[in-house]
């Protein structure tokens, strides 16, 4: 409250006014800080998610809540979220229906502050799993739907696939059920690849147990069982022998019931102890009782602050004559403060609907562009493929030395079209926010010692020599998105070549820290080439800029490579640093923050060598609608003596698989009729097992997990290069024909 000690009464209000405004605006200030999620808090994540799968509950509660008190110190709100969440669903996997609706409660209150898509699907997934557990299945459907479209996650969008087969299982929609369960029996899941799978063929056993299928039904439950059995995931286990238990008594094979309930009796007797529920019930009611005491001691706060504030009310009795008085005198000056207040209003209200509009119109443009560019792509790389293709074939048949010069000439342009196309698919594909970085194993070395072996005959055009100084001390075994950097190396060195002549090109890798598994990286890509001036240097990150139009009349290029670059290292919240001198060459720097595995053991080799495989015999279906593309591709797959029969689209494709036997298949996507998606999940119906390999001009829309979803092993993106699409016949097809042939 005011207190009037001295001085004006009118220059004590407006100072009071002020010192609260400001109080507001510094408090708005802090309440809008977003800290960026510590890596600590993304490791116990990962260690609940483990000890969740494991049963394990006691634990995980422990991690979780570990990972809790650091989320609040941070002040890390979007990590609060997900605690709650991951709270919610280990109090349901506890039964403690009330204690879910609790944290999915404090959620909510965040959730109405923040804007956190990820946040808001997790949500909406927990909502449809009380739902389910309510019996109000086909809510639970919609709410899944809600949550799918909020976010891309992989994770996230499996576990709803897995919760929606469950809801269709338990309201017998059998079809839908089994294509759910059978999409994640083959899954790419980065943290739950294994329990996804496992769970999976649990839902089978159940399903095929509902229908009397017993054979499918113990063959999926065995699946359950290895898989739980290398994992540790003991629910699963017990799960799985008591649909094995009933299986085996309805086809009387007695002997192998009493196995399995003897099984069931071990695992009752090791796993599921009184001891074990009492400590998670101890663990889970203390850690509820904890929370419920900081709220309380929270609102004890509050009720403190509002006491003080009525001590105070009896002197703003006093204090408010005086206010009148001030007030009576103000009024004038606050009416016509008041029209021309309105005015402004007006004013900025017309510039408010003006900035909407062309903000509208931006958004519209920019969808409008990506939709484009997406459609335009995918058009050029179908033909595109026929171009390289046949460039490739004819290089292969032996031509004269006159027709080497225009069939390289033409391949250099093929290549060099595919590039730009890629190049933009890039650019739109980031600001369309459909890129994120992946955290699987690496072997840094080796991704910088490939793309300047890519990168040699670039080199020795221009009379360049290339070097890696590498520092030994940065650790062997890294996770973060092998990819991605292989991008940003192959554009960073890939300019700096361009632009030095007769010169040096000079790759760094050095460690700058380790602080336990969080690995900071300094990398340098210098040249002592032309440079780049003062001026040049405001724009050079810029889309397809390049300096002038001199140095790209002289040099070419599309001028998006620094792009690329600059938007990559953003997904890694990391920023590219340029200097550079006119004539005396450039410097592009960075550092990168990766995760290290100090647990992997140095014995066991971490490169995966590539083979060199003979394919020779290999029987495989094509399936391709485009005639061109047929032969081409038949072409191909002759050059190294394996046959193959054409399918025109997907419903041909499914006929055939069913009726004939082919060592693999080679399935375009994109197809009238059926796409080749829905095809793949339709031969998964009655084959699980054949390897399959999509052939697609990816555009910006379509969705890889997609592809691995259906069933598909493998993808190929058209035009491929040759040694890649071998390879990856090779590596899918042959290998699955070699490991059959030995069982």
């Amino acid at each position: 409250m005011l207190r009037v000690r001295s001085g004006t009464i009118h220059n004590k209000l407006a100072i009071a006014f002020l010192t609260c405004f400001f109080a507001c605006c510094l408090s708005s200030g802090y309440a809008q800080e977003d800290v960026l999620e510590s890596d600590d808090i993304e490791y116990y994540f990962n260690q609940t998610r483990v000890y969740q799968n494991q049963n394990k509950i006691d634990l995980a509660l422990e991690t979780l809540d570990k990972a809790a008190a650091l989320a609040e110190a941070k002040k890390n709100e979007k990590a609060l979220v997900d605690c709650y969440h991951k709270f919610a669903r280990l109090y349901m996997d506890l039964d403690k229906r009330e204690t879910t609706i609790f944290y999915w409660d404090r959620a909510t209150v965040l959730l109405n502050e923040l804007e956190y898509p990820y946040g808001q699907a997790v949500h909406k997934f927990i909502e449809a799993h009380l739902l389910f557990d309510s019996g109000n299945n086909f809510q639970a459907i919609f709410m899944l739907n809600e949550a799918r479209q909020l976010s891309n996650d992989r994770n996230l969008l499996n576990n709803i696939v897995l919760l929606e087969g469950e809801i269709y299982l338990s309201i017998d929609k059998y079809d839908s059920a089994t294509t759910n369960f059978n999409s994640l029996v083959v899954n790419n899941d980065v943290f739950e690849k294994d329990a996804l799978r496992a769970k999976a063929h649990m839902g089978l056993a159940r399903l095929h147990s509902e229908l009397q299928n017993y054979e499918e039904s113990i063959k999926n439950g065995n699946q359950v069982l290895i898989i739980a059995q290398e994992n540790g995931l003991e629910n699963l286990k017990y799960e799985a022998n008591e649909i094995l238990l009933v299986s085996y008594e309805t086809l009387k094979a007695y002997d192998k019931a009493l196995l399995h309930s003897r099984n069931i009796l071990g695992i009752k007797d090791s796993v599921f102890t009184i001891e074990k529920v009492k400590a998670e019930a101890k663990t889970a009611d203390r850690i509820q009782f904890e929370f419920m005491t900081e709220e309380i001691k929270r609102q004890d706060s509050r009720i403190e602050d509002l006491s003080e504030s009525a001590n105070r009310s009896e002197l703003t009795a006093i204090l408010t004559s005086a206010f009148l008085t001030i007030i009576s005198l103000l009024a004038v000056s606050l009416y016509r403060n008041n029209q021309i207040k309105l005015k402004t209003n007006d004013l900025l209200q017309t510039k408010n609907r003006e900035l909407q509009a062309a903000r509208d119109a931006a958004v519209q443009a920019m969808e409008a562009k990506t939709n484009f560019l997406s459609t335009v792509s995918h058009e050029l790389r179908t033909p595109l493929y026929a171009v390289t293709g046949l460039t490739h074939l004819l290089l292969e048949e032996d031509p004269g030395d006159h027709q080497k010069e225009h069939l390289k000439s033409l391949k250099f342009s093929g290549d060099y079209l595919l590039n730009f196309i890629n190049d933009i698919l890039q650019i739109n594909k980031i600001e369309a926010d459909k890129l994120e970085p992946l955290t699987i194993e690496l072997n840094l070395k080796k991704i910088l010692t490939e793309v300047i072996e890519s990168l040699q005959q670039s080199a020795k055009e221009n009379n360049t020599t290339i070097l890696l100084s590498y520092d030994e001390s940065i650790p062997r075994h890294l996770m973060s998105d092998p990819l991605k950097l292989s991008q940003i190396f192959m554009n960073l060195l890939g300019n700096a070549l361009k632009f030095t002549k007769s010169g040096e090109v000079k790759v760094i890798a050095k460690l700058v820290n380790k602080v336990d598994e969080n690995v900071t990286i300094y990398f340098e890509v210098k040249d002592n080439g032309i440079g780049i001036s003062k001026e040049q240097q405001k724009h050079i990150f810029d889309s397809f800029e390049q300096g002038s139009i001199q140095i790209n009349r002289e040099y070419g290029g599309t001028g998006l490579g620094l792009t690329i670059v600059k938007s990559l290292l953003g997904l890694f919240n990391s920023r590219i640093q340029l200097h550079s001198e006119v004539g005396k060459g450039s410097s592009f720097s960075f550092e990168l923050l990766v995760k290290s595995k100090d647990s992997v053991v140095d014995d066991i080799p971490f490169e995966i060598i590539e083979k060199e495989y003979d394919l020779k015999g290999l029987h495989l279906l094509v399936v391709e609608d485009n005639k061109i593309n047929q032969v081409i591709t038949r072409k191909m797959l002759n050059k190294r003596d394996i046959s193959c029969e054409i399918a025109n689209n997907g419903y041909e494709a499914v006929d055939m698989a069913s009726k004939n036997e082919y060592d693999g298949i080679l399935m375009d996507i994109h197809m009238p009729g059926i796409s080749g998606v829905e095809a793949t999940i339709e031969i998964r119906k009655f084959d699980k097992e054949l390897p399959i390999i999509a052939l697609t001009a990816i555009s910006l829309d379509d969705s890889l997990e997609s592809f691995f979803a259906a069933g598909c092993n493998d993808v190929v993106t058209k035009p491929f290069k040759p040694e890649v699409f071998y390879h990856k016949i090779g590596e899918n097809i042959l290998e699955h024909k070699l490991n059959k042939s030995t069982l």
